[in-house]
């Protein structure tokens, strides 16, 4: 069915930058709706469209992050015969959200791109978990989206009003919404952020009813969704692709796997905002490289005997500090091994392609 690039989040930011790829004759932007691993369906004028990389852009990425993603806007092309059409290149990305990808090595993973709402989901049953929020508080203020906290099965939780003042305390000025999606409010809380053209994605881990929450907005069950386990109250996966969904309301949501695991990725201004109490006491320190462990007259640690920051934030604050700190680590070293590594590959080159005397 056609639709209109405006009402996929189409403007003339995106019209420049596919103009400054000198696109070939016959190339139309699309945007990737479903990432299938290297096969993709994409929404173009036409409709639907499935379609594949070029060989050239997939060997050319340095990284997985350089593929197309879900909400990523690309340069496609289709020819008469052929029954996928082909991505030649990805667009600039006005916003993403992305984590460290799981593994030993440290890379890049692209969860949503393009959007301008991320809605952190997180249920208020059994499983909530400030500190998991407080993760995707940080990822969130640096993807260059718009956050907003949407804490479900409000009509579940024991101690509603409590849970929402913690993570209300914790947000500082992002907006912090309970909702329930058996209840027509907490939907209408949503559709009041989506307009045409506006693209919102939906992280949390599994089992916080997101899936269910766009059925909702949807109007219809498209969402395959599953109960939660009784025993442990934790989800169980349902979405397994990161799929972008057009609602028939006007814009547009993505939908992803539920993300138990959810490590830093080069969130440094997004941590100091994150943790401005935090940050706020160290400027009062005696020392300006105060770590506020045991150093004296820290004001940070003064703060938590005297009852005005909790331990546990201040834990927190040192985990992740501790762990930017080993990315950054594993980033510096890899770039050194890199580097060490292209003279080698050049002369390897050189004597394959040595031309005979």
């Amino acid at each position: 069915m056609p639709v209109s690039l405006a009402s996929l989040g189409w403007d003339a930011w995106f019209a420049d930058a596919f103009a400054a790829m000198a696109p070939p004759a016959g190339a139309a932007p699309a945007r990737v709706a479903v990432d299938y691993n290297y096969l993709y369906r994409l929404y173009a004028e036409e409709g639907e469209v499935d379609a594949r990389i070029a060989g050239r852009l997939k060997h050319r990425a340095a990284s997985r992050a350089e593929l197309p993603a879900a909400g990523d806007w690309v340069v496609m092309v289709r020819r008469p015969g052929e029954a996928l059409a082909t991505i030649r290149a990805v667009l600039p990305r006005k916003t993403r959200f992305s984590r460290r990808a799981a593994g030993q090595v440290a890379n890049e993973q692209i969860v949503a791109a393009n959007i301008d709402v991320v809605f952190l989901v997180s249920g208020l049953d059994e499983d909530f978990n400030l500190r998991r929020i407080e993760r995707y508080l940080i990822l969130a203020r640096e993807s260059g989206a718009r956050p907003v906290v949407l804490l479900t099965k409000s009509d579940l939780g024991a101690d509603v009003p409590a849970r929402v003042a913690d993570v209300m305390a914790l947000a500082g000025d992002v907006p912090v919404h309970a909702v329930s999606s058996k209840v027509p409010h907490g939907v209408d809380v949503v559709r009041g952020y989506l307009a045409p053209g506006v693209t919102a994605a939906l992280l949390g881990s599994s089992g916080v009813g997101k899936s269910t929450l766009i059925n909702r907005l949807a109007g219809a069950d498209i969402q395959r969704t599953r109960e939660v386990r009784l025993s442990d109250a934790r989800g169980r996966h349902t979405t397994t692709n990161r799929e972008l969904i057009i609602l028939p309301d006007g814009g547009l949501v993505i939908d992803t796997p539920g993300m138990r695991e959810l490590q830093l990725w080069d969130v440094t201004r997004a941590l100091a905002e994150t943790f401005g109490d935090v940050e706020a006491l160290a400027a009062d320190c005696r020392f300006t490289n105060c770590r506020h462990v045991n150093e004296p007259q820290c004001a940070v640690k003064l703060a938590v005997t005297g009852g005005r920051l909790s331990q546990e934030r201040l834990d927190s604050y040192h985990k992740l500090q501790a762990e930017l700190r080993h990315l950054e680590t594993e980033q510096d070293e890899r770039a050194q091994s890199a580097e060490k590594r292209r003279p080698r590959v050049a002369r390897r080159a050189q004597r394959v392609f040595k031309p005979r005397g």
